[in-house]
């Protein structure tokens, strides 16, 4: 592809996660002017159809997160207006945003998931839906939006379920906790990445928003301390489910490992927009493997295609 080409970067929306996405699309327009192309900032709004029908770039360059931008929709207006994009296509975004139809279709390709369950958040907030511990979260959100770890000795489910302020969609899901490691893996095309162990920084009980997105409040170890195969084990996972989902482009998934003699290795989830900030585990995978970030957005433009 010349880098004559112009890339319209598509970032911001206006789901719970605008503000990471206007950084990851900042940081992956300047990266890819610096690989020489021209590059149109979009912070992306209702009427994003009609202003890609008058601009007619030759790539988008999606760096959306969350409703609206990672789970088809984005994807789907593309298609109809004939723009080639980057990352995953309309069946593998919306399969793998919502995460109870992701599982069924993890489970079924081998990959172990937790055992869940999706409610009103009302119904989650009555009573325990399972033995403590165990997390709820948004059946279809991301960056860890939502989530509360209900520990074994909570008498009752969070209290910020009743909230009246609650923003989030009503269904939630009920997952059982999984002890132990935080770990990722990256796929680029039909290559798993290394893998890395997500600490949280000093205060901070588990990798939530602050840690993904705040300096320092995660500690990233690259390659992760395991030995050789479990660290195979994830990358090996990793591919499966980002085949089974039928994922294109650059995707992540999320391990939770408990190391201990009958312990586990879990897929919690499969990231089709990871993130591409400063503090971003996808461009630091590739770093590591050999790829400058400029060269990383070159790579995801010269995949983007339609019908993906």
């Amino acid at each position: 592809m010349s880098q004559a080409t112009h890339i319209a970067v598509l970032m911001g929306g206006w789901s719970s996660e605008r503000e990471v996405s206007l950084r990851s699309g900042e940081a992956c327009a300047g990266a890819l002017e610096g690989q020489g192309y021209k590059v149109t900032h979009i912070d992306v709004g209702r009427d994003v159809a009609s202003r890609l029908a008058e601009l007619r770039p030759d790539v988008c360059f999606n760096a959306l997160h969350g409703p609206y931008g990672e789970d088809g929709c984005i994807q789907g207006a593309l298609e109809v207006l004939g723009i080639p994009y980057t990352h995953s296509g309309v069946l593998a975004s919306a399969l793998a945003m919502h995460k109870e139809r992701a599982k069924a279709v993890l489970r079924a390709a081998g990959v172990p998931v937790a055992e869940s369950l999706v409610l009103p958040r009302t119904e989650a907030a009555r009573a325990h839906a399972m033995p403590p511990p165990y997390v709820i979260k948004p059946v279809a959100e991301g960056s860890s939006v939502g989530v509360f770890i209900v520990r074994e000795d909570q008498a009752h489910p969070p209290q910020e379920l009743h909230s009246a302020e609650w923003t989030l969609p009503e269904e939630v899901m009920v997952e059982r906790y999984i002890p132990g490691r935080e770990l990722t893996c990256a796929v680029m095309g039909d290559e798993a990445l290394g893998v890395i162990e997500i600490r949280p920084g000093e205060g901070l009980s588990f990798y939530d928003y602050t840690s993904k997105y705040a300096p320092g409040g995660s500690i990233h170890v690259l390659p992760a301390p395991l030995s050789p195969n479990v660290y195979q084990l994830v990358q090996k996972l990793s591919l499966a489910a980002h085949r089974a989902l039928g994922c294109r482009g650059v995707s992540r998934s999320d391990f939770r490992y408990d190391d201990r003699p009958d312990g586990e290795m879990i897929c919690l989830e499969v990231n089709t927009q990871p993130g591409m900030t400063g503090t971003s585990l996808v461009p630091e995978l590739a770093s590591y493997s050999g790829r400058s970030f400029g060269e990383l957005v070159r790579w995801m433009v010269e995949d983007a295609s339609c019908d993906r």
